[in-house]
């Protein structure tokens, strides 16, 4: 089984999908202390004249050290129209305005009060959009034993031996945080997944890469970009 462990993302990035794409399990972590400006309730995507801005849920108040899945969303309506006006300048220029928009908003509508659920929820949307197989828990539920953890880079570790996993699967970023050695000697690969940039027209705008699903999904089919994510799952050996 091929394993991947991510916190909870807003509408996140390509690289967060192509994960999801290559495993057969993926384990929403959302016991991890929440941190102000990350990517749980805010993302990025192209600005009506130049460069990008945030879309951002608005939450409660809560303390500095509460794990994600305590985090609430703040009970007005408003954020939810600022998001789509937010989104409405690309409706002259993207050719998959209408689609994407249904999307966005059909996940913005649930009445989800926990920014995990909203997420997972917008996550399962777009992976569905895309044909991609989405089998997740969340970690708060499982009360899956785990062996000790002494260091950030543990917990992925830990929770791929309690649950028999045979390969876990991470982005570049969690190179600096594990040892392959560690894996092996538990029975396991690491991969390191390394994505090469989806480039595209953005018709009247400069590209920015990396913004968040929304933006490449108004100018990209759903099928250029499982295509992309096949090829180059198939490169590296899914």
């Amino acid at each position: 089984m091929k394993l991947g462990i991510m916190q909870p993302y807003f509408f996140p990035y390509l690289g967060y999908f192509d994960l999801i794409h290559q495993t057969d399990k993926w384990i929403v972590c959302d016991t991890l202390q929440y941190i102000r400006h990350g990517w749980i309730n805010r993302n990025r995507v192209l600005h009506p004249s130049h460069g990008w801005w945030y879309i951002i849920v608005p939450l409660t108040r809560h303390s500095s050290g509460a794990p994600i899945a305590e985090i609430e969303i703040a009970p007005n309506q408003a954020w939810r129209r600022r998001i789509v006006r937010q989104l409405q300048h690309y409706k002259k220029r993207a050719p998959y305005f209408d689609e994407t928009m249904g999307l966005v908003e059909e996940g913005l509508s649930s009445e989800q009060t926990s920014i995990v659920r909203l997420n997972v929820n917008c996550l399962s949307l777009v992976c569905e959009y895309l044909g991609i197989a989405f089998d997740y828990d969340l970690y708060s539920e499982m009360n899956l034993e785990i062996g000790p953890v002494q260091a950030p880079g543990d917990w992925a570790l830990r929770i791929s031996e309690a649950l028999g996993a045979d390969e876990y699967v991470n982005p570049p970023g969690g190179a600096v945080l594990y040892d392959p050695e560690d894996f092996r000697s538990a029975g396991m690969t690491l991969t390191i997944r390394h994505l090469p940039p989806l480039e595209y027209e953005c018709h009247g705008y400069e590209f920015v890469p990396n913004l968040s699903i929304i933006d490449l999904l108004m100018w990209n089919s759903p099928e250029q970009i499982k295509a992309h994510l096949d090829i180059h799952g198939r490169q590296q050996g899914k």
